[in-house]
């Protein structure tokens, strides 16, 4: 990781007897897109709150560019809050919105408009500068509210569910364009979002929250592919999670699933002791699914139960004679109709999934 920008020391905040965040140790990289992922009430907008100043932790240190920040005021940090309502005064144009924040900057009236002008152009608005926010998308409103958030041009900009107001194809336009504006100012960004497709898209680094706690810290790809924990697994993405018992270890890890009613293979993992409980967990996606018998270690005989059809991909929930329920992912590559259907309702299917594919989840 590059030169840290933020530093967060063993940070806790209570209101009264909640305790809202654990002891949060973090470090943030200049110019990195930090996403803070959780539940509602995980903590993860106190953590941003007190960031911004808005709120005083309990125990623990903030540091922004080696700085403390126990004694700064709000106004005095290097940092921009945007919230998730925008907070756009409806009244002035979108100039006005994007160069109120810079009415009492120590800067000429020249300067102050070539910054507007600069930042108007950043996030492709120029063309509306007169109008007010009402006459304008939701995506463009949110643009005015980046506009206005790095026109004082913070060290730290801090989004508060920035894309939660838009709609889901738009959602995903603005992830990509806000990735862009980021790059183009070197602002780090830090992220507070429940949405794991908007973190796992937009993020450097992701931590992953829960009562106050962070669970997992990581790449998107890594806390998605190697959870570190049960929780984190379920949180990210779909899952199928079984508890099983190591019968063996060797070049693989043999596992006894009884919910399956047989014995599977993973690959080894850092801690796993023969005759050791844990879950046996599996990504829909990695499981191939087939309408002819199939060999390998890891083959699964069923029946489909259920199938939803999303366009892209489809559903298939499989029935085991044992009860048991397994959700496989099947992209739909080719376009077609039903004749195209790896499988359909009712139909004896074989399941199977490479050993690196599973994972052993001890917490």
């Amino acid at each position: 990781m590059s030169e840290s920008l933020v530093r967060i020391e063993g940070v806790s905040k209570s209101f009264g007897t909640f305790q809202a965040v654990r002891d949060v140790s973090l470090e943030v990289a200049k110019g990195e897109i930090f996403s803070l992922l959780g539940g509602s009430g995980c903590g993860k907008t106190t953590l941003l709150r007190m960031l911004a100043g808005f709120e005083t932790p309990t125990a623990g240190r903030i540091f922004i560019d080696g700085a403390d920040m126990a004694a700064v005021p709000p106004w005095d940090r290097p940092v921009h809050m945007m919230f998730q309502s925008y907070a756009l005064f409806p009244h002035m144009s979108v100039e006005r919105n994007v160069g109120y924040g810079l009415k009492h900057e120590a800067m000429s009236s020249a300067a102050r408009q070539a910054r507007v002008r600069e930042m108007l152009d950043l996030v492709q608005l120029t063309e509306f500068a007169t109008r007010k926010p009402h006459q304008i998308s939701g995506g463009q409103r949110q643009r005015v509210a980046l506009a206005r958030a790095l026109a004082r041009q913070p060290k730290l900009l801090l989004l508060d569910e920035p894309l939660a107001a838009l709609d889901k194809k738009l959602r995903e336009h603005t992830q990509f364009e806000l990735m862009s504006i980021q790059e183009r100012t070197g602002v780090t960004f830090i992220v507070v979002t429940h949405d794991q497709e908007e973190a796992m898209t937009l993020s450097d680094r992701i931590a992953v929250m829960d009562k106050g706690q962070v669970k997992q810290v990581g790449r998107p790809d890594a806390v998605y592919e190697f959870p570190n924990s049960r929780f984190v697994a379920n949180f990210l993405g779909s899952i199928n999670t079984w508890e099983a018992k190591v019968m063996s270890i060797a070049d693989v890890v043999t596992v006894d699933v009884p919910q399956l009613g047989q014995r599977l293979q993973a690959r080894p993992t850092s801690g796993v002791q023969v005759g050791q409980a844990l879950s046996l967990a599996l990504r829909p996606e990695k499981i191939t699914i087939s309408r002819t018998p199939l060999q390998g270690a890891n083959v699964i005989a069923g029946e489909v139960k259920d199938l939803a059809y999303f366009g892209k991909d489809s559903l298939y929930r499989i029935a085991l004679p044992s009860g048991a329920l397994i959700s496989v992912h099947a992209v739909n590559a080719h376009r077609g109709g039903d004749a195209e259907r790896l499988a359909d309702w009712y139909d004896k299917v074989w399941l199977d999934f490479a050993p690196a594919s599973a994972i052993l989840l001890t917490e």
